[in-house]
């Protein structure tokens, strides 16, 4: 018999490995900032550069491992919803079958490694490495549902997803207009 927990351990070496990989990566544009706007020169009064480098890096992969960590709460949450309302059928294994998927995070967590130059390259490897192991779970779970409830499953975490994203795209664009509504105008010389 198989452990059930064997692969256990991935998803926090995956959300660590993406969460380091997206530091690393916001630790160069930041320094770069840094260098444009000339504060760099002031810090390294205070800080070498790699003691500059090191709490960046440190700031920045715990801002990362926060979002990430968030992001698999939420969508373990809307899945298992998804699963109550869908999956009728009560065996542990069609639940199981599924869990061996998190391996497709962590390879995707060591191939944002070889993106790490670019912003756009490990935004789409992450989200790849969603959608592949999204198909992957329900493919996994389909012999266990009549049709109508894989779709069922399918189109509820289509529909929660989108109404979370659009929800929080809607409230960062009214944050954004308040701000800049509350900035005052020069007035033109007449």
């Amino acid at each position: 018999m198989k452990n059930p927990y064997l692969f256990s351990y991935l998803p926090f070496i995956a959300v660590l490995l993406f969460s380091l990989t997206f530091g690393v990566y916001s630790v160069g544009e930041t320094l770069i900032l840094f260098k444009e706007i000339g504060l760099y020169q002031g810090m390294r009064e205070f800080l070498t550069d790699l003691q500059l480098r090191l709490f960046l890096l440190t700031m920045y992969a715990l801002v990362f491992f926060m979002l990430f960590a968030a992001l698999k709460l939420i969508a373990v949450t809307i899945h298992e919803t998804a699963l109550l309302f869908f999956l009728k059928e009560e065996a542990e294994a069609s639940y199981s079958s599924s869990k061996s998927g998190v391996i497709i995070y962590f390879i995707g967590a060591l191939a944002s490694v070889f993106g790490i130059q670019s912003w756009k390259v490990l935004a789409l490897i992450f989200f790849i490495t969603s959608f592949v192991y999204f198909i992957y779970v329900v493919y996994k779970l389909s012999p266990f549902m009549p049709l109508t409830h894989t779709i069922g499953l399918i189109f509820f975490q289509i529909i929660i997803w989108s109404v979370l994203v659009a929800g929080l795209v809607y409230i960062i664009f009214r944050l954004y207009n308040g701000v800049l509504a509350s900035i005052p105008l020069a007035n033109p010389v007449k």
